[in-house]
């Protein structure tokens, strides 16, 4: 059978039994997994992907029972069909996950067993490292001086280095920074309750110096917001958009003459590079960054690795 071109969530029916536990599976992720609503979009639109191509691939919509029947041979064509509308490895890596996370809840549910997702190699992605500032340009970051000039309301300015300051200072995604509510500052505590992905909670100690940039900010804030309402508000007393933070880091590259690699998220990896490098262990790092698999935190380990065979080449005689 030839490789169809992959259908959108539109255009093709499911067979009621698979509408079903694709049903019971999302609300499983939603409830128990405590995934977000972006997440189970985008699983919900890849294994739709996967299914609309096999109802052209097999001539019907597939059931239960041809799921189990499926051959490494169907999961191929189906991704020579996604490589020919222009996927490229990540967007494939991504859906065989959002198939395989189903057909596991498949087997544990007693509804049979995929096999052939399981046979097939996911693609490889070439493997990219963080690209951190120097720690001397990442505490300048929320240095309200190199701001002088600015037309800009003091209290915008104190307002965007106190998210600088929390990005650097606690390793927090923007998400996370912009996330947080006025009843989370008190500014008695050196610490903070952190939502992250997949709304799951963390602690994260705050340094002194951020502290103070977030009390600078919110003296000087003329909006007055309730203890549930935003931390960080934009000029009209709204929500901050993260695309305030990023145009903010970008003027902020050029005065310090930085690469363009130099977003608020490469704070986040300052932040975990220059603990590492001071001899801070993984197992710490993974829980301040809030990593659910410490794989992804040992990333790290390259940076700092890569920086001292730098150093080596540049400093040692006989290099």
């Amino acid at each position: 059978m030839t490789a169809a071109k992959t259908p959108t969530l539109d255009v093709f029916r499911v067979a009621p039994d698979i509408n079903v536990e694709i049903a019971r599976w999302l609300s499983h992720l939603g409830a128990e997994r405590r995934m977000s609503a972006k997440t189970l979009d985008a699983y919900r639109r890849d294994v739709s992907q996967f299914l609309g191509f096999l109802t052209d691939h097999l001539g019907s919509a597939p059931t239960l029972k041809q799921l189990a029947k499926l051959t490494p041979a169907d999961i191929r064509a189906f991704m020579a069909a996604r490589r020919n509308e222009g996927a490229g490895n990540r967007s494939l890596m991504r859906t065989l996950a959002g198939c395989r996370s189903f057909a596991r809840f498949l087997e544990r549910n007693g509804k049979g067993k995929v096999a052939a997702l399981a046979a097939v190699r996911t693609p490889k992605l070439p493997r990219t490292l963080p690209k951190p500032l120097a720690i001397s340009a990442a505490r300048k970051i929320a240095d309200t001086d190199l701001r002088e000039g600015e037309e800009r309301e003091p209290w915008i300015i104190a307002r965007d280095a106190a998210v600088l300051a929390l990005l650097y200072g606690c390793g927090l995604r923007i998400s996370e920074a912009l996330g947080l509510k006025h009843k989370d500052f008190t500014g008695k505590s050196d610490s903070l309750i952190v939502t992250g992905k997949g709304n799951k909670t963390r602690m994260v100690p705050v340094l002194p110096q951020v502290t103070k940039a977030i009390a600078d900010y919110v003296a000087l804030c003329p909006h007055e917001n309730p203890p549930n309402g935003p931390l960080f508000v934009g000029a009209r007393g709204k929500p901050l958009s993260p695309r305030i933070v990023q145009l903010t880091m970008a003027r902020l590259r050029g005065a310090l003459g930085l690469a363009d690699t130099a977003t608020p998220h490469a704070l986040r990896h300052s932040f975990a590079t220059h603990l590492l490098t001071r001899g801070g262990d993984l197992r710490s790092i993974q829980e301040l960054l809030g990593h659910a698999s410490l794989s992804t935190t040992q990333i790290y380990t390259g940076v700092d690795a890569e920086r001292l065979l730098e150093v080596y080449n540049n400093a040692h005689p006989r290099a």
